[in-house]
């Protein structure tokens, strides 16, 4: 069964509440598919099965929650913990995940957080290692509830009336033209992951960041 048909299955409460906890989990450093709940609720909310604006909401709560929490996990475990999360889970917290997303942070300061929002790799990182590096609260806080609120509502709005518009193609649309719709948009996705994985390969600098962070 796939997200969007067990999410279509559960009561509308739970759904949002399943949104909300998803995403806050992701968000306070817990490798989970929080953008594809989110994609596959704004999905629903295009045929009418749940509200886009409280999906956007709880997806922005969860966000904001989630990414506070990490950075209180961060600032109380230090670079320790991400020492320890690399030994156990190489592939999300490995040194050289952990390396690029403190470039980002050393490169651009609090704007990673906001940043980040946007980027698998520094949403799963950015409130744990903000509060690891000591970045100022306050500032922490700022970009982070302005990079939730962008993401989570940003994404649900996009979603939802491509999905409307999508659902109107799709009346008159052929399956022969449909097939190449679909493949291009896989190429597509290809292509962008390709270019993003290059962009933090040339990203990487030399060394990790070893004092406390302050924009």
């Amino acid at each position: 069964m796939h997200i969007d048909e067990w999410l279509q299955a559960i009561p509308v409460g739970w759904l949002y509440a399943t949104v909300a906890l998803v995403i806050g989990l992701e968000s306070l450093g817990i490798p989970l598919p929080g953008e594809i709940v989110l994609v596959s609720a704004a999905i629903l909310s295009a045929k009418g099965v749940v509200s886009p604006v409280w999906v956007g909401v709880c997806a922005s709560v969860g966000a904001i929650v989630g990414d506070s929490a990490g950075y209180a996990v961060g600032r109380k475990g230090g670079r320790p913990l991400f020492e320890r999360l690399g030994r156990r889970f190489p592939k999300h917290f490995g040194p050289r995940h952990v390396r690029r997303a403190e470039t980002y942070f050393e490169r651009f300061g609090v704007w990673a957080v906001f940043v980040g929002r946007f980027v698998a790799l520094l949403r799963i990182l950015a409130g744990p290692l903000a509060g690891a590096l000591r970045m100022p609260y306050w500032k922490f806080a700022v970009a982070n509830v302005l990079g939730g609120i962008v993401w989570a509502g940003g994404t649900t709005t996009v979603i939802f009336y491509l999905g409307l518009v999508a659902e109107k193609w799709l009346k008159g649309m052929s399956w022969a033209a449909l097939a190449v719709a679909v493949a291009f948009g896989i190429a597509t996705t290809l292509y962008l992951k390709r270019r993003a994985a290059s962009a933090l390969d040339e990203s990487d600098l030399k060394g990790v960041v070893r004092g406390p962070v302050d924009v």
